[in-house]
């Protein structure tokens, strides 16, 4: 059974790469690994990570009626979520990566995020990037 991995954060561009990982995993008779990667530090206090828990919470009660199967991984470890979600993918031997791509102006097309970008070129396995409805 292969592996798809999906970057999530609980913003509209997230949920849109959930859904679509969640398909994918389907497609491919496969298990889907969901990485959530915050960086940590100061502003990752005690409110921070109950919020977070709860949003995470509301992804497994997703993936529990989805009938794929999943693991999630939360990460605060002060990495880039770029580099968690492509250790992740290695190590997991990915066949897929999903991400979620935020709408941008016309000015910040010219400029792909900084994460999305160092996924894109850096992954060992296609990427699969989508856009929020």
């Amino acid at each position: 059974m292969g592996t798809v991995v999906v970057g999530y954060v609980p913003k509209p561009e997230g949920d849109a790469a959930l859904r679509t990982a969640v398909a994918e995993a389907r497609l491919r008779s496969a298990s889907l690994v969901v990485v959530n990667s915050q960086r940590g530090g100061a502003d990752f206090d005690q409110d921070a990570s109950t919020q977070t828990d709860r949003e995470m919470n509301a992804v497994r009660a997703t993936l529990d009626g989805s009938g794929v199967p999943y693991e999630i991984r939360q990460l605060v470890r002060g990495f880039e979520p770029a580099e968690d979600l492509i250790s992740i993918a290695e190590t997991s031997q990915a066949e897929l990566i999903v991400i979620g791509l935020r709408r941008r102006s016309p000015v910040g097309k010219l400029i792909l995020g900084s994460n999305a970008q160092r996924i894109l070129l850096d992954a060992h396995c296609p990427v699969l990037a989508v856009k929020a409805d």
